[in-house]
């Protein structure tokens, strides 16, 4: 009786191995041949779009309030037109550091501590990288205008990595005072929206110069010990460049 027991119990065990690797196996070749598709898609829209590849250089100026500072950029952008007016666009860009100085109050944590405040400056450095995603709409003419200038405006989503370094006039002992933002340096993220406003001028065969004026407005918020204001970033950018197109 107990062998025949144990025979059943390993013959359902095995069933239920058996059934689950089947399982396991079809969901396997269900997500393999799902994703065949996604890359067959992708690549048969893609083949369909003409697209252009562009790089500029940028002036950055963040507004944030005690936070303040211009610095200078690299975009390198690629766009795909899926039409005349609507074209998908990705970049990366890239910036110097920017300088801003504060002076503050570092407040004690005790009543006890003595003296009750201490004075100090803050100098810091912070710099920014971004990626972004978001689509093109073309208001007057088109991407391959080739007689007269293009207006365009864009939007999309990016995120932007930042990272910080702060350097006081004096050493605090943030054991016993309480500091806006502390020393040292360190990083930061935020998902970012992205707006602007472009124009595109035919310099020769499949070559334009562009200009745009860009912001970025905060789409999430990662608070940071190191800024002095996480309410950021709100910065406008005038962006320059070369874009080369290729339609075929």
């Amino acid at each position: 009786m107990s062998n025949y027991v144990l025979l059943t119990s390993y013959c359902v065990f095995k069933f239920f191995v058996s059934t689950y690797l089947y399982l396991n196996i079809i969901f396997c070749v269900k997500k393999i041949i799902l994703l065949l598709i996604l890359t067959f898609s992708y690549c048969h829209i893609m083949a369909q779009a003409a697209f252009s590849v562009g790089t500029d250089l940028s002036l950055l100026h963040d507004f944030t309030k005690d936070q303040q500072f211009t610095s200078f950029g690299q975009t390198v952008q690629l766009n795909f037109h899926f039409s005349k007016k609507e074209s998908l666009y990705t970049w990366i860009s890239y910036y110097t550091n920017g300088k801003y100085k504060n002076d503050l109050l570092a407040l004690p944590r005790y009543l006890s501590t003595t003296p009750p405040s201490v004075a100090y400056s803050s100098s810091s450095q912070i710099g920014y990288r971004q990626i972004s995603v978001g689509w093109k709409h073309y208001f007057k003419e088109s991407f391959e205008a080739e007689a007269a200038h293009a207006i365009y405006g864009l939007a999309g989503f990016g995120i932007m990595l930042g990272r910080v370094e702060n350097s006081f006039n004096k050493i605090i002992d943030t054991a016993k005072y309480r500091v806006a933002q502390l020393p040292g340096s360190g990083k930061f993220r935020r998902l970012t929206f992205d707006i602007g406003l472009g124009v595109d001028v035919p310099i020769g065969t499949g070559f334009y110069f562009y200009g745009e004026l860009r912001t970025w407005l905060p789409a999430s918020d990662f608070p940071s010990r190191y800024l002095y204001n996480n309410d950021g970033p709100r910065v406008l950018l005038i962006n320059g460049g070369l874009r080369l197109l290729f339609d075929y």
